[in-house]
């Protein structure tokens, strides 16, 4: 089963995009399309206060009247963040993210941010172990690949 710490392992970035709790609604949609993220940690300091993503700026923003120059992200971001561990499964992750509806879920371990798994990079994962179980049965079917 995969676990969260392989998909931190495959992922190209080793990096987790953050942007402070006053920087505008602006900034952040700029960061984002710069980086090509759907999703930036939000901090004050040092310390992560929430999470701010391309739903929250669809739902939270201009819909309900918000200019990105003058909203500061504080104001829109989502302070309830749902975290996994490194020992957490794709699987769990899928079901975390379909309970909370979320795309993505910060990973901590001792109390300290150590990444981000994204829908895409967890579906990818689900999708493999499964295709992996239906060969494995598929041998048993067939009675290839196993010794009597």
């Amino acid at each position: 089963m995969t676990t969260v710490r392989k998909l931190l392992e495959l992922k190209d970035s080793e990096m987790n995009f953050s942007i402070k709790s006053t920087d505008t609604v602006l900034q952040a949609v700029k960061k984002m399309t710069e980086v090509h993220v759907g999703a930036l940690l939000v901090t004050e300091g040092e310390k992560i206060v929430g999470i701010y993503t391309e739903r929250d700026y669809l739902y939270k923003g201009e819909n309900e009247g918000r200019a990105a120059k003058d909203t500061q992200i504080k104001d829109v971001m989502s302070a309830r963040m749902i975290t996994v561990t490194m020992e957490t499964t794709a699987d769990q992750c899928v079901e975390l993210m379909k309970q909370y509806n979320i795309r993505h879920l910060p990973v901590v371990e001792s109390d300290q941010l150590v990444g981000l798994v994204s829908m895409r990079d967890v579906i990818a994962a689900a999708f493999e172990n499964k295709e992996s179980e239906i060969r494995g049965l598929e041998n048993y079917i067939m009675g290839t690949g196993f010794q009597s």
